[in-house]
């Protein structure tokens, strides 16, 4: 059934209520008719046996002179003791009746006549020598049915009535609090923050209610974090480009000396490189929240993928007075993409060189974890990493926003890339602190995994 709540509840609280009343109903005629049916019964037994105790003539004279006794329809017969039968009540009287009385037992049944059923009552009279039948319509038997149901039914109609009435309160108080909640998330899809919920006394609109302000609270977060980091973004590329315009008019105006042309143009071209490097890993991050992000997944050698990448980072390291080390005994064989794998090294190696001071070393290892999984670290020479640091290291901008006037810092976007990269890669990324500096732990899946 489609439609609002209050209606549902509405409509399944009536089909409850009408299915209790036909079960009510039901129960409450056949308690009734077979209390009717045995209080009948034991008025015309009662009349029976009297008969049977009076005296022959008394017997004789009903029979002869009446078709039935009293006001309520109670045929009579008598039976001989060769089983003849002479009354009104001559056709319920049939053969089983006529041969429990010729025995001399009593009887009590019904018997079938015409589409009717009547109760019939057998005494043996005294001293043998036949009995009395007396039979009666079993409808006009059943005094107390009539008033009972005309009680019952209005019983049921108020019950009916009350049960609407109940239905209609308790749809509104459900529906109430859902019309609220739904109001709520409205105002939170259209931008609103810090929307104020009225508690509920109900445990599940409760529990609603209760994850609505967890998702407000966490979109607050959210979106403060994206301005923060957008932000800095915006500051981070106001600075190379303003210092491209500067040196665009300077050289426009004719203002800059020919002496200092490969100074400026040095300065143009790490400007541009910074602006390069920011817009590149923004694609990066876009390119990762896509679905149709594309791996080539193979059997690959991680030591391999090691090596090739301290080969490419050999130079800058020189330059800076730090060396690289690689550390694989042994073939590690994963399942993962070997180019994906390359970048994720290349981002955790740029971050180790950028914090790694003149005369630290650098540590890349491949190696197996205990439940088999293939493991790369890179453990820096740099100052470490804070508890919170750690926890917080692969969330965009977190980390240079904390130490932007402290130490060299990036674009921010790094550690985060290399996180969905390897999330990408089925694997996993964590960051901890060591006495000689931080060390980033890449898991991935193992070969044939």
């Amino acid at each position: 059934m489609r439609g609002p709540i209050r209606r549902r509840v509405l409509v399944a609280t009536l089909v409850a209520a009408l299915v209790a009343v036909v079960v009510t109903t039901i129960a409450a005629l056949t308690l009734v008719r077979g209390v009717d049916n045995s209080a009948g019964r034991d008025a015309l037994a009662a009349q029976v046996q009297r008969l049977a105790s009076a005296t022959p003539a008394a017997r004789q004279a009903v029979v002869d002179g009446l078709s039935q006794l009293g006001d309520q329809g109670v045929l009579v017969a008598l039976v001989t003791p060769r089983g003849a039968v002479a009354g009104s009540a001559s056709a319920e009287a049939v053969p089983r009746v006529r041969l429990e009385l010729r025995a001399g037992r009593p009887v009590s049944t019904t018997v079938r006549r015409d589409g009717r059923s009547y109760l019939v009552e057998a005494r043996p009279v005294a001293g043998g020598g036949g009995g009395v039948v007396g039979a009666q319509d079993a409808s006009t038997a059943r005094t107390l049915t009539p008033a009972v149901l005309t009680r019952l039914a209005i019983a049921l109609a108020i019950g009916i009535v009350v049960a609407l009435v109940a239905a209609l309160v308790v749809a509104r108080a459900l529906s109430r609090p859902l019309v609220r909640l739904a109001g709520a998330a409205r105002r939170l899809a259209d931008g609103e923050r810090d929307v104020a919920l009225e508690p509920s006394g109900i445990d599940e609109v409760a529990d609603v209610e209760a994850a609505l302000g967890s998702l407000d609270r966490a979109l607050a977060r959210s979106e403060g974090r994206q301005r923060e980091f957008l932000l800095s973004i915006s500051h981070e590329l106001r600075t190379p480009l303003t210092a491209i315009r500067g040196y665009a008019e300077a050289l426009r105006d004719g203002v800059v000396p020919l002496e200092q042309l490969p100074e400026v143009g040095r300065t143009l071209e790490a400007e541009s490189t910074r602006l390069t490097a920011f817009t590149d890993d923004l694609l990066a991050l876009a390119r990762l929240e896509a679905d149709d992000f594309p791996l080539q997944e193979a059997d690959v050698e991680l030591g391999a993928v090691l090596r090739e990448a301290e080969v490419a980072w050999l130079a800058t390291a020189s330059v800076g007075g730090v060396e690289i080390e690689v550390d694989a005994v042994g073939p590690v064989v994963a399942r993962t993409d070997a180019a994906r794998v390359r970048q994720v090294v290349d981002g955790l190696l740029e971050n180790a060189l950028r914090v790694s001071p003149a005369g630290s070393r650098i540590v890349v290892r491949a190696g197996r974890a205990e439940d088999g999984a293939a493991i790369v670290e890179v453990a820096d020479g740099g100052p470490g990493l804070t508890p919170d640091d750690a926890a917080q290291a692969f969330e965009r901008g977190r980390l240079r926003d904390r130490y932007r006037d402290v130490r060299p810092v990036g674009t921010g976007l790094g550690l985060s890339i290399a996180a969905r990269l390897v999330e990408r890669l089925g694997g996993t990324i964590t960051a901890h602190s060591t006495p000689g500096g931080a060390v980033f732990r890449i898991s991935l899946p193992r070969a044939g995994a």
